[in-house]
This record gives C-alpha cells, sequence and structure tokens, in this order.
C-alpha cells in the first residue's frame, strides 16, 4: 500500500466521483480507477460502490476513508518536522578582497535566508593566504583563482581537494582619469601597456602569475612601479595617479564613483582572463554545513553573473567535480 493511493482513494470520497478526482489530482481517469482497484484487492474487501450518479463508500470504505485521513496527517506532520529540523553547525568560508566584493555580501544574506542556524566565518585575503588555509584545515570552503587542476601528490602528506571550476573573469587595464589622455580606448592589448607604470600584487597570488604568463606570451616585459598585496591600498594608489592596474572588474566593484574617477579598457588577448574556481575539502571531511554552504555559494555566483552584476564574468563550465591533491 502506498501514501499515493491513500490520497487518491480519500480525494474520491471527498468529491464523490472518480472523474472529478482524476481532473483535481491531474490523472487520467482509467489510471486513477486502475490504483482504487489495486487497492481494493490489497484489502480484498470493496470500498467504494459505483452507480451512475457517481461512487459513495461502503461501509468499509467508510471506515477505512477515517484512518486513511489520520494517516495522511501524520505523514504531512512528518514532512513538515523534517524541513523544520534546521541544519546548523559552522563553516569558514575564504574568499580574495576581489571576490568578497560582489559575492560576499549575496553569500552572507543567502545563508542566513536559507540556514539561519548555520554559523558562517568569512575570511577575506589574498588568494595565497587562502590556499594555505584551506590546506591547513582552517577553512572549509575558498574561492582561488587558476587552480593548476593537476596538483601535487604525496604518498605521505597528500591532501584532497574537491576542485569546482565557477567562473571567467575578463581583466581591465584601470587607471585614474585624470591622467590617461581623452578618449583613450576602451579596448587594448597586452603588448600596448610596455610602457605604463603598473601596480601589481607580488607573485605568489593567483593574478600575478597570470599576468606574468600573459606578457611572456605578448613578448613584454612590464614596468612595474609598486607591488601591492591589498586591494584597498592598491586602488587608493591608483586613484592617485601612482600607475595603473590589471584587474578585474571586480576591484572596483566597492567604489560608487568608478565610473567617474576611474578609465577601464578590457584587455583583448587570448586567454587573458582570470579563472576562479571553488576549491574545498574533499566531501568526506565537510560538515553538512559545509556541505550546504558549497552549493549556496555556487548558487550565488550563479545568479550574480547571470543577471550582469558581475561585470566581465562568464560561467565555467560545470563539469564534474575534480579531487586535486595539495600538500
Amino acid at each position: 500500500m502506498e501514501l499515493r493511493q491513500l490520497r487518491y482513494f480519500v480525494r474520491v470520497v471527498e468529491v464523490g466521483s472518480i472523474s472529478r478526482a482524476a481532473l483535481d489530482l491531474n490523472l487520467v481517469q482509467s489510471a486513477l480507477s486502475q490504483q482504487i482497484t489495486r487497492l481494493e484487492s490489497e484489502l480484498s474487501t470493496r470500498l467504494l460502490q459505483r452507480s451512475s450518479q457517481g461512487v459513495s463508500p461502503t461501509e468499509a470504505g467508510v471506515a477505512f476513508f477515517r484512518e486513511a485521513q489520520l494517516t495522511l496527517r501524520h505523514a504531512e506532520q512528518a514532512m513538515r518536522a523534517a524541513k523544520s529540523a534546521r541544519l546548523s553547525g559552522t563553516v569558514s568560508v575564504g574568499l580574495a578582497p576581489t571576490t568578497a566584493a560582489v559575492l560576499g555580501l549575496p553569500l552572507m544574506q543567502a545563508m542566513r535566508e536559507r540556514y539561519p542556524d548555520v554559523r558562517l566565518h568569512m575570511v577575506e585575503s589574498l588568494s595565497g593566504h587562502l590556499s594555505g588555509m584551506l590546506n591547513a584545515r582552517q577553512l572549509d570552503l575558498a574561492v582561488l583563482f587558476d587552480m593548476p587542476m593537476d596538483g601535487v601528490s604525496s604518498a605521505q602528506s597528500a591532501r584532497r581537494w574537491s576542485v569546482q571550476p565557477l567562473m571567467e573573469e575578463d581583466i581591465f587595464f584601470i587607471a585614474a582619469r585624470h591622467v590617461v589622455k581623452p578618449r583613450a580606448p576602451d579596448r587594448v592589448r597586452m603588448a600596448q601597456l610596455k610602457d605604463e607604470a603598473l601596480i601589481l600584487p607580488t607573485g605568489p597570488h593567483g593574478l600575478r602569475s597570470m599576468l606574468d604568463a600573459a606578457f611572456l606570451r605578448a613578448k613584454v616585459k612590464p614596468l612595474v612601479a609598486l607591488e601591492v598585496d591589498s586591494l584597498a591600498m592598491l586602488m587608493d594608489a591608483v586613484r592617485a595617479g601612482m600607475g595603473a592596474t590589471l584587474q578585474p572588474w571586480a576591484a572596483v566593484a566597492r567604489q560608487a564613483d568608478a565610473a567617474q574617477a576611474l578609465h577601464m579598457a578590457r584587455i583583448t588577448d587570448h586567454q587573458v582572463r582570470r579563472s576562479n574556481v571553488l576549491c574545498s575539502l574533499s566531501d568526506d571531511e565537510l560538515s553538512p554545513a559545509a556541505l550546504a554552504a558549497r552549493v549556496v555559494l555556487v548558487d550565488c555566483v550563479r545568479a550574480l553573473v547571470g543577471s550582469g552584476a558581475w561585470v566581465g564574468a562568464v560561467l565555467s563550465d560545470p563539469g564534474p567535480a575534480q579531487v586535486s591533491t595539495k600538500t
């Protein structure tokens, strides 16, 4: 006996008609009749009396109707109890400053709405630091950049990550408007930047590694005027006219006057994009709260990119989650 058979029988008795009940239940009438017949066969008794005016319960049908209603109410209560048992626990999520500028608040809001009893620990730091924290089990999840998928294996100390591609971000040449020429182009190639004084993060971090490779492909030696491992200080220096930078649009997401104060030109070279990947401890190490947070984070990224709120970003081909070994 199945719950759906009880629901079908109860509805037939309530409306007094198999045809009307089939319509309410979005079923073909013959399929509903078949289910009622199976139920009667299983109980070895007639539950409904059929006539030209419709159907009515037999004496056995009346007794069964009352108990079926009670069973369905108990089933609904059980489902409500399961849904109301809120997920709890703590999950630590690491985001780079540029990522946090766009994703941080939507992620916190979505987690509070979906899982109010989960305590969210947010960490904002450069990707190189986040990678170390993930390896040290100080984070459950982190959005990192340009991760190699092959990893580094070690028989004794390999630590497994689950790696899921998230999105690709265009890179922009960003400079203070008061230091660029009027009508400066909104698109530029890496080779055209050979004489530009640049303010960049240092080598160990994902963006700098990608930019160094792009300059190498363009056969250009960049003129690095300053190296700054703080997004806020880096953008302050750019706004002061101390040099330009190469960053995704997310670097200016927190600056309300960015369109007026800064000139931005999209880099058009092939492969000059920042890859964002969601890295986490392996699934067997993640708590239920962390597994839920991972799903919420991916949903937030898809919503932001899909709506156009994350300028210059496109979603990666999701593909299967990969496991990368890190030490």
